[in-house]
């Protein structure tokens, strides 16, 4: 219990610098919301702030590398928002979709080496994508066209946030390798295969536990926590860690996210309150999973509410615990998949 305490709260060293990564994902998020509200269209740039997570993605890779591939990011996460967009009118099909989303998108980050976030952002844009667009009394919240036009504006904006250094000629003169050497693949090691089949698990009881006995319209966050627990890194000790951090920080996050609901932010503000927890995020994320939850919650829950007008900010809090409950011990649960030791 010692032990498991002290990894709990233990701030690991990061790998590489993270303020660069940091600030780029908190401008990419700043800017969509601040230039939508700017043009007194709010509620658009907080749709088009789920492009912001393009950002996120090869975040050790040179400049010239990620501007070949983060585009394959944006347009696998514009995807997932088609697809979510176009389930949206049908619960049945919000379901099935959700499994098809987790599956395919975790498959295609596994088997080219996507790292680090890993494929929860698919499955995140996925499902706020239905919860923005769902039908209410026949008529949808948001035209999905509109939706996707945004979230497609935001995925740019966050494109060319990540290339900008490339105006310095000694960023464009360094090395950068091919597309092929960045994403190798298709190859599913069996580390990545026995980590998809988790993936599959958590999918699939995580869809049909939530639905049935949780809330339909909150499935895609317990699958989300679970699909983030199993994450990129095959064995036992390590998914039991990442679950008990994920709900840890997730009960912190949501009473932070209370408090903030609390006060009404002004729509100019709100941008650089989102960047603000974006930066944050970014900086510890490599360091505590814990901590990084605690940012990470509110943003989503912000975002989520602010698209959304009429959401309960109190409800959401305290259904995301129960959701991320269900969704983080599938994800430990699956870990038994793995042989015993931990590599």
């Amino acid at each position: 219990m010692g032990a498991w305490t002290l990894d709990l709260v233990r701030v690991g060293p990061a790998p590489h610098p993270r303020w660069p990564i940091a600030t780029q994902a908190a401008l990419a998020m700043a800017l969509p919301v601040g230039l939508f509200t700017v043009v007194g269209q709010p509620l658009v740039g907080l749709q088009a702030a789920g492009g912001a997570f393009t950002a996120l993605y090869l975040a050790s890779a040179t400049v010239r590398e990620r501007a070949k591939a983060l585009p394959l990011v944006g347009v696998l996460l514009l995807a997932c928002a088609a697809a979510g967009t176009a389930a949206a009118a049908d619960p049945t099909a919000v379901l099935l979709g959700l499994v098809a989303v987790t599956v395919v998108s975790s498959a295609l980050a596994y088997a080219f080496a996507l790292g680090p976030p890993g494929p929860v952002f698919f499955v995140l844009v996925y499902g706020m994508a239905t919860t923005v667009t769902a039908a209410v009394d026949g008529a949808r919240r948001v035209e999905p066209l509109a939706f996707l036009a945004a979230f497609a504006v935001g995925c740019l904006l966050a494109y060319a946030v990540a290339v900008a250094p490339l105006v310095v000629p000694g960023v464009r003169r360094r090395p950068a390798r091919a597309l092929r050497a960045l994403l190798p693949g298709p190859r599913l090691s069996l580390d990545a295969r026995l980590l998809l089949v988790r993936v599959v698990i958590v999918a699939v009881a995580g869809t049909v536990l939530s639905a049935l006995w949780v809330d339909q319209e909150r499935v895609y966050w317990t699958v989300c926590s679970g699909v983030a627990v199993i994450g990129l890194s095959a064995g036992r000790r390590t998914a039991m860690l990442r679950g008990s951090q994920r709900f840890v920080g997730t009960v912190v996050g949501a009473g932070l996210f209370a408090l903030i609901a609390l006060v009404s932010i002004p729509a100019p503000l709100l941008a650089l309150v989102l960047a603000a927890l974006q930066f944050l995020i970014e900086l510890v994320v490599v360091r505590n999973y814990a901590l990084a939850l605690v940012f990470i919650t509110p943003l989503v829950l912000l975002i989520s509410t602010a698209a959304v007008p009429g959401a309960d900010p109190g409800g959401l809090a305290s259904e995301r615990v129960v959701d991320t409950l269900l969704g983080a011990v599938l994800g430990m649960l699956t870990a038994f998949i793995h042989p015993r030791q931990d590599r």
